[in-house]
């Protein structure tokens, strides 16, 4: 799996674009902003776009999302749960353990609320990484306190998803730096308390 990573915005979003040599297939997750920088990343490298990934609905990660979709005809996918939220044009409801094809492996979709109710985590088995939007990074967790928040449902996603992931998963989250689990279980207290 090749990984481009596109940061835009005051909050400094990640954006990713994901793809496997020698294929077209591609994958965007989390485009907030830089829609035309997206569309000529797409271009350049020959890839077409299977579909537009969103981990929830707040604008730094979906502000770019009309213009990409409108120009590629590409459908976009969002758990069922931040649907209402979203407001804009959803081809496809993700739920908990969905999974889209990817070239030789897939993309599993994890519910992990608590920064949103329908907050999701795309996982790669195979390539040992994870796609956390706002649910973890890599000193700290998603905010809570924000409308569809929940701190009680950010408690059991840690607890009972994400403490689960091996120390060689590797996240990559919608601001800040990737990094391995191996890190995190070293250096995020936020994550370190809930599991106390």
């Amino acid at each position: 799996m090749k990984i481009k990573r596109l940061i835009g915005g005051n909050l400094e979003s990640n954006g990713y674009i994901l793809y496997a040599q020698g294929t077209p297939f591609s994958y965007i997750i989390d485009p907030g902003y830089l829609p035309q920088r997206f569309l000529k990343e797409l271009s350049s490298a020959g890839l077409k776009l299977e579909g537009i990934l969103l981990t929830h609905h707040h604008y730094d990660h979906v502000g770019a999302v009309d213009v990409i979709a409108k120009t590629t005809g590409c459908p976009v996918y969002l758990h069922r749960g931040d649907c209402d939220m979203y407001g804009g044009p959803v081809t496809n409801m993700l739920s908990h353990g969905d999974s889209l094809p990817f070239s030789e492996e897939e993309i599993r979709v994890l519910h992990t609320p608590g920064h949103t109710k329908g907050s999701v985590c795309f996982y790669c088995e195979k390539s040992k990484v994870c796609f956390t939007g706002d649910t973890i990074f890599d000193v700290d967790l998603g905010r809570t306190d924000l409308k569809d928040g929940s701190e009680w449902e950010m408690r059991e996603s840690v607890r009972s998803i994400i403490d689960l992931w091996g120390n060689d998963i590797t996240i990559y989250p919608g601001h800040g730096d990737p990094a391995t689990m191996k890190y995190v279980r070293k250096y995020n207290r936020e994550f370190l308390e809930l599991l106390k």
